[in-house]
């Protein structure tokens, strides 16, 4: 054998082991970088999703807004609150019989709906309370009369149990704790004051927002909330209790009478809390206390000034008939004498929008 040869055919075979060596040691490492470019490519992929998936704005949604038609008009609603639904029983913090009687003279009247101001019932975290308001209620739903509450202190008291058992019965108003109702020509803003609802706040700011944005074809903005702005009610008077206007209100009450400046629309504010009727007019806006649904009463010092002087309780309820360019509005005062219901309309007032168009 020839060692030279020998040699010659050796050398391609090293060669060939070499190039194959570095062939493998350049798939690995092709390997390894394709693996990065693939995580990297599913890193910018998840990247991707996620972006396509999570809001630009990841705040929660806002108030439900809620619409409705007219069947015609004119139309009606009915407005009043502090009812305090409970055990019938209990004749200390409300009365069951002069409750049954709204109830059942709204239901006889069939206004589109009722509009309940707060302290529905009792005490929100008792789960019998919200039971006796479904079994007292029924003659409202076999009238075909819609119930838009806004929440009291009483409805509230418990926290959580207390919100799951209102939103189980009105799960249109989610999410939030307050909302608004575009119906016919009237917007209703429907608020909580047991929420913060000054400046800077989510609701106050959401009020406002509101209120700078009304439409152009609502003649009636009417704001539904538990706490009174005006109120000449407070907590001593007779020893008899009641509430004065909190600070809050107040300022909510500043806004009002600013926005209704250069509004078209007339703005109403209907608020219970205190147990008896009152009516006052401040910068144009109209001011209504209807607290008399069946809560214990409170007595008023009635002024020689005011739209409303009647001494003594107003068991009452609110009826607002709308047509185009025209509101009017009747307070239904009961009566019970010998435990028959009476009626007598005991305050009533007109309005239109606060400015043509």
């Amino acid at each position: 054998m020839d060692l030279r040869s020998g040699l010659e055919q050796k050398e391609p075979l090293n060669r060939r082991m070499k190039r194959s060596l570095w062939l493998l040691v350049a798939a690995i490492a092709a390997m390894g970088l394709l693996q990065q470019l693939q995580a990297s490519k599913h890193n910018r992929d998840d990247a991707a999703k996620t972006a396509e998936t999570t809001p630009r704005n990841a705040s929660a949604p806002g108030p439900a807004a809620l619409t409705g038609v007219p069947k015609s008009y004119p139309f009606t609603f009915a407005a009043y609150g502090d009812i305090r639904f409970t055990d019938p029983s209990n004749h200390s913090a409300t009365d069951p019989g002069r409750r049954h009687a709204i109830i059942a003279q709204i239901a006889k009247d069939k206004p589109d709906f009722v509009v309940i101001n707060g302290d529905i019932v009792l005490d929100g975290s008792v789960a019998n309370d919200w039971k006796v308001m479904d079994e007292e209620t029924k003659p409202l739903r076999d009238a075909g009369v819609t119930i838009v509450p806004a929440l009291g202190n009483h409805d509230v008291r418990g926290g959580a149990p207390a919100l799951a058992s209102y939103f189980e019965r009105f799960p249109e108003v989610k999410p939030e704790r307050w909302y608004s109702l575009t119906y016919g020509n009237c917007l209703f803003l429907i608020l909580d004051s047991d929420t913060a609802h000054g400046p800077g706040s989510p609701q106050g700011d959401w009020i406002a927002n509101q209120l700078d944005h009304v439409s152009p074809d609502a003649d009636f903005v009417i704001l539904a909330m538990h706490h009174p702005p005006y109120t000449k009610s407070s907590e001593n008077f007779m020893g008899m209790g009641g509430h004065s206007a909190r600070p809050e209100e107040q300022q909510l009450a500043q806004l009002l009478e600013e926005k209704q400046k250069t509004l078209r629309a007339k703005i109403i504010a209907i608020a219970g809390h205190v147990h008896n009727y009152e009516r006052y007019e401040h910068g144009g806006v109209m001011y209504i206390v209807s607290g008399g649904g069946g809560a214990t009463p409170y007595m008023i010092k009635r002024g020689p000034d005011d739209f409303y002087r009647e001494p003594g309780p107003t068991y009452h309820y609110c009826t607002f008939k709308v047509d185009h360019g025209k509101l009017s509005f009747e307070m239904h005062k009961l009566e019970m004498p010998q435990g028959e219901a009476k009626w007598r309309v005991e305050d009533k007032f007109e309005e239109k929008p606060a400015r043509g168009n």
